[in-house]
């Protein structure tokens, strides 16, 4: 909207542009309350409009649901030992911090691995090369 034609231009000078003699339009007497006041009143049709969701719980969340927050690829256990040692490689991920051994990429030797979570792809492809998994427990 141009400068011009705004109501502020046109009301210059004259204190409460048109909005009564004391306070009115200010503060949250206009608006029906601040934030969240009224949701379940005089808000109510828009809150199904804009924020259906708003109250309750979502069904499909599990509380205790646990999601790692460090994990581990299996292709990347060469990385870690390195190409120098032979024979099964015991490695503690637990120790090392990681929560949980993913399956993507490939394994040539055999690894002897300690941790708390892994996927049934990751498992297969380290007992596939020789190997075994250790649940922390």
């Amino acid at each position: 909207m141009p400068t011009r034609l705004r109501k502020v231009r046109k009301l210059r000078g004259s204190r409460t542009h048109g909005f009564g003699q004391i306070g009115q339009h200010r503060h949250s007497g206009q608006q029906g309350g601040h934030g969240n006041a009224g949701l379940h009143k005089h808000k109510w049709s828009w809150m199904i409009i804009n924020d259906p969701n708003h109250f309750g719980r979502d069904p499909f969340f599990v509380p205790g649901a646990h999601k790692a927050s460090k994990w581990l690829n299996v292709g990347d256990l060469e990385s870690i030992v390195g190409q120098e040692a032979t024979g099964p490689i015991s490695l503690d991920l637990a120790a090392m911090g990681v929560e949980k051994l993913l399956g993507s990429g490939s394994v040539k030797r055999a690894f002897h691995v300690t941790v708390g979570l892994f996927t049934e792809r990751a498992k297969t492809k380290l007992e596939e090369a020789g190997g075994k998994i250790v649940v922390e427990g």
